[in-house]
């Protein structure tokens, strides 16, 4: 793995703020991310993309039974073997989500998008809570939940555009509001202020699940709050922008470097980090 995994700006944070222990796990696991998403690169054909992800389910498979044959999940085994626990069991979860999303599925329920964001946290935050602070498992799951949430009320518009709806249809319904509708800002009033009361519910959420890590679990999990602190500011952000949709997928500014800084200082001292709505 290189030095520096090439990751969005957030997971290079929570790469560069992460002990050095986690480093290379983290960075695996992103280049896994990142190498299963090439199944949904706009133009690939419909057929291989479906190929590729059927061979990657195999692939997560095989590794949950240590005989791994792609470098990245032979790497992420010989990484746990080292700390002597077996693989980790939720890869697949990585294959659901883009399985999903090559389909363009849409949420039902507020249940059926929570369950896609859990299967993204077993695969990318579990294994790594599991390397560097077991005893912070239930929490951590519930930080992976929000953590992702976030990721996807700020892409709300670009997803849409693509088929892919990030709200599900019984909130939607509820506001009124029409898939056609998100796809397209600035959003009507009650659209909008659906996706504010998001915001806020998925932050809220998230600083909740990061104040219930043990404090001795902080430091070794330093740079997964950091993580969730600059998707929070990303997400502040996002909500002053309203009925404007979010500038881009990153949202990479100035301030994260210091919004981080922070962050990983309080982690140190097993403080979570600060919360402001």
């Amino acid at each position: 793995m290189p030095d520096r995994p090439e990751a969005p700006a957030a997971r290079a944070l929570a790469w560069l703020y992460s002990p050095r222990a986690l480093r290379e796990p983290l960075a695996t696991l992103f280049a896994l991310e990142r190498e299963i998403g090439e199944s949904l690169r706009p133009g690939l054909d419909t057929q291989l993309a479906h190929a590729r992800l059927a061979w990657w389910r195999e692939e997560c498979e095989r590794s949950t039974q240590a005989r791994p044959s792609h470098p990245l999940t032979r790497e992420l085994g010989a990484l746990f073997a080292a700390s002597g626990l077996a693989p980790p069991a939720g890869l697949a979860g990585l294959v659901d989500t883009a399985v999903w999303d090559l389909a363009a599925a849409t949420f039902g329920t507020r249940r059926e998008l929570e369950g896609y964001c859990e299967r993204w946290s077993a695969a990318m935050i579990e294994p790594a809570v599991q390397l560097a602070a077991p005893a912070a498992a239930e929490p951590a799951r519930a930080l992976g939940r929000s953590l992702r949430e976030i990721e996807l009320l700020l892409s709300l518009a670009s997803d849409a555009r693509l088929g892919r709806l990030r709200l599900s249809l019984d909130e939607l319904e509820c506001a009124p509001a029409t898939a056609e509708e998100l796809a397209r800002p600035p959003w009507p009033a009650a659209l909008a202020e659906l996706v504010r009361a998001r915001h806020r519910q998925a932050r809220a959420a998230l600083g909740a699940s990061v104040a219930a890590l043990p404090p001795l679990a902080q430091p070794p999990l330093r740079g997964l709050i950091v993580w969730a602190a600059v998707r929070c500011a990303h997400s502040r952000r996002a909500e002053r922008r309203l009925p404007r949709a979010s500038l881009s997928r990153e949202h990479h500014a100035p301030l994260d470097g210091w919004c981080a800084w922070r962050a990983a200082r309080r982690a140190d001292a097993g403080r979570g980090f600060a919360r402001s709505g």
